[in-house]
């Protein structure tokens, strides 16, 4: 099978860490605009940390549809790079919130 001239591991990589940035942003917005509109309690210090765990929680699983997409199209390294990047994102954010160490 020839391989497809867009399938490369650095588009993947460049996708996987770009995703999870706008939706950080999309998700925030909406947190906002409903926090706003009285649909969602403001956010007080005690839970700002959950809130800021949920956001990036949230903005990591948005590689969800990269990865599925480049898995239907038989990208195969585009979704290495998706799913490495991924993994990075995972483990930065296991260190930071969950073992509590900030950079």
């Amino acid at each position: 099978m020839r391989p497809k001239s867009n399938d490369t591991f650095l588009i993947g990589l460049m996708i996987g860490a770009t995703v999870p940035v706008i939706g950080y942003w999309g998700i925030e917005i909406i947190f906002d605009t409903l926090t706003s509109a009285g649909l969602m309690d403001e956010v007080t210090l005690s839970t700002s940390g959950r809130r800021a765990k949920t956001l990036a929680l949230l903005a990591i699983c948005c590689n969800l549809l990269p990865a599925q997409l480049a898995n239907n199209k038989r990208y195969i390294n585009i979704l290495r790079g998706v799913v490495f990047a991924t993994l990075i994102y995972t483990a930065f954010w296991f260190v930071y919130f969950y073992l509590g160490i900030s950079f």
